[in-house]
């Protein structure tokens, strides 16, 4: 009795660490909300917020609803055909296009519109070899262009579509293939049985893919903002950084928070009480079709569709350019944007991996609500644009700012690398937490009791047994988080310190100014970086399929 009182005062450490996490990871929210609350006591938020709707706000919402749309509709055929696909029949390249199919996920959104820009503009390649073959002259000709709101919905698909891919790919195969069997012997044909067996079970997993899908959609700056389309997005950029309107900033930012909020509850909403479980686990093995003649290379064909215009292309695009520079210089410059990135990933993933271990064990020790409801809104910060979370940050530190300018304390926080780390914790705390959560799940509560029976405390219990058996899951989790450090724009463009540049700033500044060569070296390094974890998750998909 006397060690269960000692372990459960040695819990209330952990509730209050957790407490403050989740604050923090909430201030940015706050912080939105607070500008319009004060702005409400002086009636300023009302006539920004009116001239706001008589000029620009529609324009961002329109577009920013359209592009949403054609990235559900595109991503639903692209992620969910392929999965099937994949999951149910034999055809040529099933095997290549089961991991292939995940690769656009190491591709920035923002990077792919720079390359394809470039192979698709009037002076790029393609135009170029058309009149050439046609003779067509000046603009007597029609050719869509890729600069425009379906041109960026069509981008985004191609980028985003694994999120549907994995989720649907793994309901096909995990989710009462039996069903899938029956429905063939009792007659149904593949059409019918999808449409009557598969999709239903899987609807769940695509609904929640998409959903990833368009929340990453409406985060997006540097692919909307270089194509010109104005969005919720880039209006948050323009108000805060070009105009100095921090009143407009938060208006947009709440605008675009209500419309994610709204996207997540309605993905909740689209499962319902509905609960889909696997009869016989892994050892119900789905029949394979075997396709042939037409319908397999057709099976073929709309499968590398997504993956060459998703990766491959872009990839050989940005390969073209670098070479067609006079010199590939690796100069100090680029390796100082490379140090800057790599530091400021490396430091956040520690940092994310440290709180992820501390509030994931809290739960497994303490099952307490408060803590569940901690973690809850640790896992929350990924919906969250970056944008928003960089407009919520800047607000509040602004004020600290000016707190200790008039009381003479010599401290900066506002557009400095703490804010910075703090603005991607606060993004990417989620990713990691899943999946450090993830493997401590697996260890048995039966080895925390064997432990406790020979004495060791938490702290001894963590460090001794659960650490060890975590290396995977921690790694895994820094990994994910290194990356999207790597690729996050938005966030680090409005925060960063003065004259302080990442390769995604520096991408995004070299192809602003159209210098799309140059911007091909660090938009290369990027990729290179990202494709690691999405090389292990290949890895992972094809040890499973063994």
């Amino acid at each position: 009795m006397h060690k269960r009182q000692g372990q459960s005062g040695a819990l209330h450490p952990l509730l209050i660490a957790s407490l403050a996490i989740a604050c923090l990871v909430g201030l940015p929210i706050v912080g939105v909300l607070s500008n319009l609350v004060s702005g409400a006591e002086t009636g300023t938020d009302i006539s920004t917020f009116s001239h706001l709707w008589a000029t620009v706000l529609p324009e961002y919402i329109v577009n920013s609803v359209v592009i949403a749309v054609i990235v559900a509709i595109l991503t639903a055929v692209m992620g969910i055909g392929c999965a099937w696909l994949v999951a149910a029949f034999n055809f040529p390249g099933k095997k290549f296009f089961e991991w292939a199919l995940i690769l656009p996920l190491a591709m920035p959104a923002y990077v792919v519109a720079y390359a394809y820009t470039d192979f698709l503009q009037f002076t790029g390649p393609v135009q170029s070899g058309l009149r050439a073959l046609f003779g067509w002259q000046g603009p007597t000709y029609w050719f869509p262009q890729i600069r425009s709101v379906g041109g960026a919905g069509f981008l985004f698909a191609f980028v985003l579509y694994p999120y549907v891919y994995l989720l649907a790919r793994n309901a096909f195969i995990e989710r009462s293939p039996r069903m899938w069997d029956a429905a063939r012997t009792l007659g149904a044909g593949p059409w019918q049985a999808f449409f009557q067996v598969s999709l239903p079970l899987a609807r769940p997993a695509a609904a929640a893919g998409i959903a990833l899908a368009l929340m990453e959609t409406l985060a997006d700056y540097g692919a909307v903002a270089y194509f010109g389309v104005p969005t919720l997005t880039t209006g948050i950029y323009k108000s805060w950084y070009i105009f100095s309107d921090r009143a407009a900033a938060a208006q947009i930012a709440a605008v675009l928070l209500i419309a994610v909020m709204v996207l997540m509850l309605l993905e909740q909403k689209s499962r319902g009480r509905a609960r889909y479980y696997a009869v016989g686990g892994r050892s119900a093995t789905q029949l394979m079709t075997t396709l042939k003649g037409r319908q397999a290379w057709s099976a073929t064909l709309f499968c590398a569709l997504p993956v060459v215009l998703g990766f491959f292309a872009p990839l050989f695009i940005l390969l073209r350019l670098m070479l067609q520079e006079e010199t590939i210089s690796f100069s100090a410059r680029y390796l100082g944007w490379l140090n800057n990135t790599i530091i400021l990933g490396g430091v956040t993933a520690v940092i994310a991996i440290v709180i992820c271990v501390l509030m994931a064990y809290a739960a497994r020790v303490t099952n307490s609500k408060v803590q569940a409801i901690c973690n809850r809104i640790v896992s929350m910060g990924y919906a969250i644009p970056g944008a928003v979370i960089a407009v919520g940050i800047l607000i509040p530190m602004s004020r600290i700012d000016s707190w200790n300018a008039e009381h003479g304390v010599a401290l900066v926080l506002s557009g400095s690398v703490i804010a910075l780390i703090y603005a991607y914790l606060v993004r990417f705390l989620a990713v990691s937490f899943q999946s450090v959560q993830a493997g401590l799940i697996k260890i048995t509560p039966s080895m925390d009791a064997s432990a406790r029976s020979l004495g060791h405390g938490m702290t001894s219990m963590l460090m001794r047994i659960h650490l060890p058996l975590l290396w995977r899951s921690v790694l895994t989790a820094g990994l994910l988080v290194f990356v999207d450090v790597v690729k996050e724009l938005p966030a680090t463009l409005t925060i960063r310190p003065f004259n302080f540049d990442t390769l995604a700033v520096i991408t995004h500044q070299l192809a602003s100014d159209e210098r799309l060569g140059e911007a091909a070296l660090p938009a290369l390094t990027i990729v290179l970086i990202a494709i690691v974890p999405v090389i292990i998750l290949a890895r992972a998909i094809a040890s499973g399929r063994r």
